[in-house]
């Protein structure tokens, strides 16, 4: 099978040129002007722009939390997914045993008959042992090359700063990346205790126990151990200035440490969870201010930032009403758990089709990034990062012919109706976008086009990661 793309404006991190580009056998064969070839099917882009398709790099699907599950599997988060133009996802395996390979074995079998788009995971280390640390190079292997460590969540998914030393000393011995989740547990504990002691219960409180500097000084600490182990360490969901802060420090002194954001942060501030349904907006770690909203977006625009990913993890508003998805009614039990209690909230927003669409808006309609600083960050960056460059993020010969086509002028008040999210609510409900994308293709294959699914369960694929990539 065969399909050129003609008319339509390339967009990669460093250009944006007027080109065809021909895919044949859902890889991208060729990419230049006036391609001379008969394919059997031809897209007219003129007036498009042509994007890699999305790569995001922290999503989490079917996973339990809080007595219930997050309400997107791998089809119907990989659905979403497609429809805001992201085609590769990388979610995150529970370490439920010592044998790791075996997760990995489980987890894909999982995914593998659900997932719409390509797939991938890192796998978290949240307990530590010498078995674990054999098991960790044994990983490579399976194609999983980051793992994902905690300095929160005492007593659950914790490791002391000495284990995750060793974590990071064996990681880089086998070439692969450890990521961070940079709070501090034990002042979240104390918080938390004084807060239900004073009865004070409301979402708002969820930020309130979780404070900025606990964050900061937990990236402080992730960078020192780096540094300590001459490991590079990528930090996860950063949403707070003094962690942009830490981070250029660390940065600066030749360590290698990277950091990730996510829209949530970029758009909303604790403000949101003053609302009545503020429930919706309750995430780990929490949305802040607008102080630290600017921080975030200087650290992207400067470099100190590498990507933008969503932290995926949705649940329903009120799980006591079911939906119709896909002409089945669903309800998953979801945040009404907390409605008296903010702890018993489940933790976790959607997002994971959200992002594309509203971050074009916020960044490159907005005048604020140009597009090839777009595609830098939710495409290409993420893909080189984690070891699937340059099959993933990219526009070249040989990269497996995922591809946006996107409408720059295309006006949408955007919303449940267009996200695809399986939950009842959608941050961005009303939202005025301007850019969205109007056909995806994965595997050189339409999945999208113009609000219509033509996907499968099943059509994604496992991307096996590579070891030893760059830090940027």
């Amino acid at each position: 099978m065969s399909t050129i793309i003609r008319n339509g404006s390339l967009v990669t991190p460093a250009e944006t040129f007027h080109a065809d580009l021909l895919i044949v056998d859902g890889v991208i064969q060729e990419v230049g002007e006036h391609i001379n070839y008969r394919a059997d099917e031809e897209i007219d882009a003129a007036g498009l722009f042509v994007l890699p398709g999305g790569v995001d790099a922290h999503v989490h699907l079917d996973l339990p939390m809080a007595g219930t599950v997050s309400s997107d599997d791998h089809y119907t988060g990989t659905k979403a997914a497609a429809f805001g133009g992201t085609t590769t996802v990388i979610d995150f395996i529970s370490q439920d045993s010592d044998d790791l390979p075996a997760l990995v074995k489980a987890a894909r079998k999982k995914a593998d008959a659900k997932a719409a788009v390509d797939y991938s995971y890192h796998m978290n280390i949240t307990h530590y042992n010498e078995a674990v640390d054999r098991a960790i190079p044994e990983l490579a292997k399976e194609g999983i090359t980051s793992l994902k460590v905690f300095t929160a969540y005492n007593g659950r998914l914790r490791l002391q700063d000495s284990e995750i030393l060793q974590v990071l000393r064996t990681a880089r011995k086998a070439g692969m990346l450890t990521m961070m989740h940079a709070e501090n547990g034990d002042v979240i504990d104390l918080l938390i205790q004084e807060a239900l002691d004073a009865r004070h219960l409301e979402p708002i409180w969820h930020a309130k126990t979780r404070p900025a500097w606990g964050a900061a000084e937990s990236v402080a600490t992730g960078a020192g151990l780096a540094a300590t182990a001459d490991a590079p360490l990528y930090i996860v969901h950063m949403n707070a200035a003094g962690e942009v802060d830490q981070l250029e420090y660390a940065r600066s002194q030749g360590i290698k440490v990277m950091g990730e954001t996510c829209p949530q942060y970029l758009c909303f501030t604790e403000e949101s969870l003053e609302r009545p349904d503020g429930a919706k907006w309750v995430c780990s770690p929490p949305v802040r201010t607008e102080s630290d909203q600017d921080r975030l977006w200087e650290g992207l625009k400067d470099g100190v930032l590498q990507t933008i990913a969503t932290d995926h993890c949705p649940f329903f508003f009120d799980g006591s009403k079911a939906i119709e998805y896909e002409g089945t009614l669903v309800a998953i039990p979801g945040k009404e758990l907390g409605k008296d209690d903010f702890t018993k909230i489940p933790n976790g927003l959607p997002g994971i089709g959200d992002r594309m669409p509203v971050l074009w808006t916020e960044m490159v309609a907005s005048g604020r990034f140009s597009m090839n600083e777009f595609v830098k960050l939710t495409c290409a960056n993420p893909a080189r990062i984690f070891g699937m460059y340059p099959q993933k993020g990219c526009l070249l010969p040989g990269a497996d012919a995922d591809i946006v086509l996107w409408d720059p002028k295309m006006k949408v008040s955007y919303g449940r109706k267009y996200s695809k999210q399986r939950t009842d609510y959608n941050l961005y409900e009303g939202w005025n976008l301007t850019g969205f994308p109007v056909r995806v293709l994965s595997h050189g294959k339409t999945i999208v086009e113009n609000g219509k699914w033509y996907g499968k369960a099943g059509e994604g694929k496992f991307v096996a990661c590579k070891a030893g990539n760059e830090v940027l």
